[in-house]
């Protein structure tokens, strides 16, 4: 709990910093997004578009290369599109499938069910359906979220998890709800922030977010904006932070049943650092914290080329010696 207390004291300081700045320091004026039609994606050779039905509705997803399974979740206010960077590094030695998560991206909209338990059970049923039987899960922000259920409720079916830039509900998330707006802000009852923000106001908004990164030009912005330009991609990301009280009872609940898979914690160097692994280190046994160096929130972009090694050597082979400076991420 110390760890978390000083990770979410830098964190305080640097969103101060980052927030004098806001949406100036971000690169907005970037390439439009990846069309989502079936298909050939325009990432590297190999990559495709599909889509699967599930509860509810279906999921959108991008799968490629080869080997064991990764699963790729997404967070807010983001899509599949974040992991661009790093999926064609993991795809040499892993079957790469990032999905866009219900509701957001070019996944359909459900009428309910934004907890993360009821989330992970929908992407468990889109590997399922795809005729995969194990994976390993790597899970950013709200990805990281629903990492933690779905390897906790389908244990013989995850190897190992990576989450990025948060920790858990019941376990430290509460820390951060001072230190920025948005999180009041979005788990308002509805329609308070549907009514507050309009389609004017995204860039704004969403731009300010994006300044929660030491690295504000490795952000392709121009995507997200267009992602959330719907007011109703807009309610299902709310209607995900609007779920966190939900989330902290379920996981709370489901504590004493302590992870038995690795779990990678990564943060970012000028972000939560060492915060991430002492959240998930209070429902996990095996627990391996990583510190991102140069990047703060958005660690797959802002130092994709780190992100992609460590994850490789903690999702590969057993007995890799790894390079000087990701001792941690060896499995």
């Amino acid at each position: 709990m110390r760890r978390m207390r000083l990770a979410v004291a830098a964190f305080t300081a640097a969103a101060a910093a980052l927030l004098t700045t806001g949406a100036a320091g971000a690169d907005v004026s970037r390439t439009a997004p990846v069309p989502s039609e079936e298909g050939t994606a325009r990432l590297a050779p190999g990559f495709s578009h599909g889509k699967v039905s599930v509860t509810g509705g279906t999921l959108h997803y991008v799968r490629g290369g080869s080997g064991p399974a990764l699963v790729l979740l997404h967070g807010w206010p983001q899509t599949w599109q974040m992991w661009e960077k790093v999926m064609p590094t993991l795809a040499r030695e892993h079957t790469v499938i990032a999905f866009d998560l219900p509701g957001l991206g070019e996944s359909s909209i459900p009428s309910g069910g934004y907890d993360k338990a009821a989330t992970a059970r929908r992407i468990h049923e889109a590997v399922v359906k795809l005729g995969l039987k194990q994976v390993g899960i790597i899970g950013h922000d709200l990805g990281a979220l629903i990492a933690y259920p779905y390897a906790r409720d389908y244990p013989g079916e995850v190897s190992r998890i990576a989450a990025i830039e948060t920790p858990l509900a019941g376990f430290g998330l509460e820390d951060l709800y001072g230190i920025s707006w948005h999180f009041r802000f979005n788990m308002s009852p509805a329609p308070i922030p549907e009514t507050i923000m309009d389609n004017d106001d995204v860039r704004t908004y969403l731009g300010m977010m994006f300044g929660f990164s030491h690295q504000p030009g490795a952000i392709n912005a121009e995507p997200y904006f267009q992602a959330y330009a719907d007011p109703a991609r807009r309610t299902a990301g709310y209607e995900y932070y609007r779920a966190f009280a939900a989330d902290a009872e379920n996981n709370k609940a489901g504590a004493g049943r302590k992870l038995t898979a690795p779990v990678l914690a990564v943060g970012g160097q000028y972000s939560f650092g060492e915060g991430v692994g002492g959240s998930f280190g209070q429902v996990a046994d095996d627990v391996r914290t990583v510190v991102a160096p140069d990047a703060a929130h958005f660690v797959p972009e802002e130092n994709p080329e780190f992100l992609a090694k460590c994850a490789n050597l903690f999702f590969g082979a057993k007995g890799t010696v790894p390079p000087a400076g990701l001792e941690a991420c060896a499995a």
